[in-house]
């Protein structure tokens, strides 16, 4: 079984990544539910926590029943970033984050994120300062290198280990491919078959299925998988996992009873965490992936899009049971949600 410094994991542990404006509390609870055994917060500026900035401060806010669960930070100055584990130590996460992988220009521009891709000296210095910060173990997400000609993962990642770090999330795509094309999975299965890691290698991009988790677990050896996008709005994929892994049978799909259950339960806390107005809004963007493959639902949904109350919207998932009782899911290939500009890393 693998283990983050003294976090234990399950064998083959499931992952869920850290995606800007997608992996705050409600989302996470309900991917919790379902069985992501390692969670962590949206990705948090350095400069943000230093500030004392409301939007950052907000996202160390984790509950007991997340555990274990790790804070995620980004940034480019060293001292910053070493101050930012010391105040993400304060509210006793099992383990800090360093994401040297998130693509959007925004961050790229600040030499943040995966633009220390272009500078491993910098991505070295940038994890000693964190490592040195906090007692709690130091993990790190990145990709396979910033493009095509600059693929240095197996360097980054002795590097990164000879830091002090106690796991590895990779990407398999370059910074410059963003999302595009399939993820290479085949530099991530080098890192951990190079006899010199000895660090827990998880693989992230792509995994869009049971089926495809086995096949990637058994052909790049990986010690666990990290799924961003296909658990948007199906948060199912991690117990269809497990149960694959374990039984090489496939679950049903989830009825129509248990997605809108999930989808209450993912506005009501969407509401208690983030107040009616903000926890209602956005909310909107979750309805469509939810409720995707009921035929006819445009109309269904311009409501909940545009109704301000819980109790509003809850009178129309109970219209929506009502409307189609005894409808069955067929199964589908999981859309893959195209995040352009948004960092789901």
């Amino acid at each position: 079984m693998p283990k983050i410094g003294n976090i234990e994991l399950p064998d083959f542990p499931l992952l869920l990544a850290p995606m800007e404006d997608v992996s705050d509390p409600p989302f996470r609870a309900v991917c919790k539910d379902n069985g992501a055994d390692l969670m962590f917060s949206e990705f948090i500026s350095s400069e943000g926590l230093i500030r004392d900035a409301m939007k950052s401060r907000q996202k160390l806010d984790f509950s007991e029943e997340e555990r274990p669960f790790g804070i995620q930070i980004f940034g480019g100055d060293e001292d910053a970033m070493q101050s930012s584990a010391r105040i993400c130590e304060t509210v006793n996460p099992d383990l800090v984050d360093i994401n040297f992988g998130c693509p959007v220009k925004k961050v790229v521009s600040k030499g943040a994120g995966a633009g220390v891709l272009k500078d491993i000296d910098l991505m070295v210095r940038l994890t000693q300062a964190v490592v040195k910060g906090t007692s709690l173990p130091v993990t790190v997400k990145t990709r396979l290198g910033w493009d095509d000609n600059t693929k240095n993962i197996e360097e980054v990642a002795e590097r990164m280990q000879d830091c002090g770090i106690k796991a590895l999330s990779i990407h398999g795509r370059t910074r410059c491919q963003l999302y595009k094309g399939e993820a290479d999975w085949s530099l991530i299965a080098k890192v951990k078959n190079n006899p010199r890691i000895h660090i827990p290698i998880f693989g992230n991009g792509d995994i869009d299925s049971a089926q495809k988790a086995l096949e990637y677990k058994n052909r790049y050896g990986v010690d666990g998988i990290m799924i961003g996008r296909a658990a948007i709005g199906y948060p199912w994929i991690f117990r269809e996992i497990k149960h694959y892994l374990q039984t090489q049978t496939i679950l049903p799909s989830p009825t129509l009873e248990e997605r809108v259950a999930v989808c209450r339960k993912h506005l009501y806390k969407s509401v208690e965490w983030k107040g009616p107005v903000v926890g209602i809004y956005e909310m909107r963007r979750h309805y469509t992936n939810y409720l995707k493959g009921l035929p006819g639902i445009k109309e269904f949904r311009l409501k909940l899009v545009t109704l301000s109350s819980a109790e509003a919207i809850n009178e129309v998932l109970q219209d929506i049971l009502e409307h189609y009782a005894g409808y069955q899911f067929e199964r589908t290939p999981i859309e893959m949600i195209n995040y352009h500009e948004k960092c789901p890393l």
